[in-house]
């Protein structure tokens, strides 16, 4: 292998652009991670899996989804959402409700429970970075501005699954 092809095929290969980025999302893993692996303080916080963290997370936006829409945001499954959701209800963060405009239907709505834990937990994870950043806010607005629109972007152009493909249309 020549030198050129070895820096072509090394994990730092591409312009420094493009390392930056690699940078940048490794560091939002690993952030991400670090959260998640110290837990709560408070005795009162409802430990979640990344799936129902998701899920938690939806809700508070959309406070009376039908499960079809959680699956297509979330990007999960229909059949691991119902296994999600049925955590969540046991836990008493959710409750599934009969849709009133299709009774055939149910939406599902968080509990008051569900909304003082996401409450807890945002301001522990709150209180985790700040510290971890020490106290220092001089550069927030603008990683807040970033990573929004990184989210955005990603799940935008999130890969369709079954669960975010429109239903196939019959033909007469």
């Amino acid at each position: 292998m020549t030198e050129d092809q070895t820096h072509q095929t090394s994990p730092t290969a591409g312009t420094d652009e493009d390392r930056r980025w690699a940078e940048l999302a490794d560091l939002v893993l690993i952030i991400s991670r670090e959260i998640q692996f110290r837990g709560y303080t408070d005795e009162r916080a409802i430990p979640l899996s990344p799936s129902e963290g998701m899920v938690m997370r939806h809700l508070q936006h959309d406070h009376a989804a039908p499960p079809s829409r959680i699956a297509a945001a979330t990007g999960l499954q229909r059949t691991n959402l119902s296994t999600v959701l049925g955590g969540l209800e046991r836990k008493g963060l959710v409750e599934r409700r009969a849709d009133p405009g299709d009774g055939r239907g149910v939406t599902v709505h968080t509990t008051e429970r569900g909304r003082a834990n996401y409450a807890l937990v945002r301001r522990e994870w709150a209180a985790a970075v700040s510290a971890a950043a020490g106290h220092d806010t001089t550069h927030l607005d603008a990683a807040l501005t970033l990573l929004s629109a990184m989210e955005t972007g990603l799940t935008s152009t999130r890969p369709r699954t079954r669960a975010t493909r429109p239903a196939a249309q019959s033909h007469p």
